[in-house]
């Protein structure tokens, strides 16, 4: 399975990025009652910080970003599942596939875990910049651009013929 396609059903809910259990059923290729039912015959492995259940506040603010059912709407409460909870899945849902696709999830959250502290790390190093140049930049380009541009300007410098006394 794509990581792309694991990226973009993972949702930041309750300041938590988690996977919907209609999403984690379609990459396991099972119905999301028997995803749901096999979650509850062990629900004891899924405390509140690895599965919640959707508030429908919560499912209202997602009914453009989901596929509603064709009763009109979502005729079930919503599991959320983190990280935690889909590697509990592994041991819930016990097919080949199943520990196939939770490999690759737990890929995708340890790549995004990756991104966001580089984007941090990037983030400081360009407030250094600004601070150490004394410009505001609105981006990496910017920055880029910017330096390119100091780089051309000195090496234009260094070429030129020096004038002045001579030894």
């Amino acid at each position: 399975m794509e990581l792309t396609t694991i990226k973009n059903s993972i949702h930041e809910i309750r300041g938590k990025r988690v996977i919907l259990d209609y999403e984690l059923a379609k990459m396991y290729e099972v119905e999301t009652r028997v995803l749901k039912q096999a979650v509850r015959r062990n629900i004891d492995r899924f405390p509140e910080d690895f599965m919640f259940e959707l508030t429908e506040e919560e499912m209202k603010n997602l009914t453009s970003q989901i596929v509603m059912s064709s009763w009109g709407g979502t005729r079930h409460v919503i599991f959320a599942f983190t990280e935690q909870g889909i590697a509990m899945l592994s041991s819930v849902l016990k097919s080949k596939l199943a520990i196939q696709i939770n490999i690759s999830i737990m890929r995708a959250f340890v790549m995004m875990r990756q991104w966001s502290l580089t984007y941090h790390e990037l983030a400081e190093r360009l407030d250094e910049l600004e601070r150490k140049h004394g410009q505001r930049f609105d981006g990496i380009e910017q920055v880029l651009n910017y330096f390119i541009q100091k780089d051309k300007q000195s090496a234009q410098q260094n070429q030129r013929k020096q004038v002045g006394y001579n030894k």
